[in-house]
């Protein structure tokens, strides 16, 4: 099933979200549509709260990307209750868009690296290491069900100067290619 994606403006996007007790068909069947929901909004990840659900739950599919960095040619995971352990290395720059912001693409710098414990779609733990792309893939969707949005990140022109589309988002006036809603 494909869900409408919550647009900027929707209180859900702004909370913490809540641990996932237990791996149950519902849970199974959630992250299936997450990832149709990406796929169809042409998306690299996508975070809980982004389809109404305020659960620490993200998927990311960073193969898009793998012409820059081959090794993500296959990179498509799924975050259950993950916790970050750390950032390192050097903050890089790089242009960030959002499914829940459509239209709006930031600089945002980033930490090169990151440590993530996390359950996977087994519900097995992991403690991993990402670089690169797909570190910030993952930051930008753990940010989100920690109720923190990319543009939380930006400079404060920056910000000033994308107001006012944030402010038409948050009314509902926004182009996308796929299905959106707003929700207060």
């Amino acid at each position: 099933m494909i869900y409408p994606i919550v647009a900027y403006g929707s209180s859900i996007l702004r909370k913490e979200c809540i641990e996932i007790d237990e791996l149950n068909d519902e849970i199974k069947q959630l992250i299936n549509d997450m990832f149709e929901t990406m796929y169809d909004a042409d998306g690299v990840g996508l975070a809980a709260p982004q389809i109404g659900k305020s659960l620490r739950l993200f998927v990311v599919d960073a193969s898009p990307f793998s012409e820059d960095e081959p090794e993500l040619e296959n990179f498509k995971k799924v975050f259950i209750n993950p916790e970050l352990i750390s950032e390192s290395g050097k903050k890089w720059s790089f242009k960030e868009g959002c499914l829940s912001i459509p239209g709006v693409r930031e600089e945002v710098s980033r930490h090169e690296t990151l440590v993530l414990n996390y359950l996977d779609e087994n519900f097995v733990e992991h403690e991993e290491t990402f670089s690169g792309l797909a570190a910030r893939v993952i930051q930008h969707e753990y940010d989100h069900i920690e109720g923190i949005l990319f543009t939380d990140k930006i400079n404060t022109l920056k910000r000033q100067l994308i107001k006012g589309k944030l402010n038409d988002i948050s009314k509902g006036k926004f182009n996308a290619d796929y299905k959106m809603k707003l929700i207060k």
